[in-house]
């Protein structure tokens, strides 16, 4: 099967400009703001942003890693998932607004996983999702807050993004 590139570099650094921005509006700033990237992918994003954003408003990026693989409800089919490092910043994330951030927005599975896993870790004062990719095909009434790229798929399609940081190119395509 044929990939086809959908981003390129420059569109996902664009993409991630505008979430951060879209971000900082819809918060009204930065104060009291927590971005929890969801392994793998997610969490490099996550970084990304909290870059942006404190590079717009110094110290505003507060950043860590959620694992929502022991919440998932997919493990009997997926056994080979291994658990990954759970970073809470210091501050913790009660009254604060958490900004979840994934690569692809599918099912919304992984984001129900994610809240779970919050509910056991505090109580934020709000909980809002970021995706790099929003591919539809969802499962259960989850929206994306801050939206990269909508990308309406086949549901037999596979949608891959590649980051430098893990991978030897960067660029989102569907196989």
């Amino acid at each position: 099967m044929t990939a086809r590139q959908v981003l390129q570099q420059a569109d996902i650094a664009r993409a991630l400009t505008r979430i951060s921005h879209e971000i900082l509006e819809s918060n009204r700033g930065s104060s009291d703001l927590v971005l929890l990237g969801i392994p793998t992918r997610g969490v490099i994003l996550a970084k990304r942003i909290a870059a942006i954003l404190d590079s717009i408003e110094p110290g505003a990026g507060t950043v860590g890693s959620l694992d929502v693989t022991m919440y998932r409800d997919d493990l009997a089919k997926n056994p080979t998932r291994a658990p990954g490092p759970t970073e809470i910043p210091a501050g913790g994330i009660d009254g604060k607004t958490v900004i979840l951030v994934d690569d692809v927005l599918y099912s919304g599975r992984t984001i129900r996983a994610a809240l779970d896993a919050l509910s056991d870790l505090g109580r934020p004062r709000a909980v809002r999702l970021a995706a790099l990719v929003d591919r539809g095909h969802r499962e259960l009434p989850i929206r994306a807050d801050f939206v990269g790229k909508n990308l309406p798929t086949a549901a037999g399609e596979r949608i891959n993004v590649r980051l430098l940081e893990i991978d030897p190119v960067e660029e989102v395509t569907i196989e």
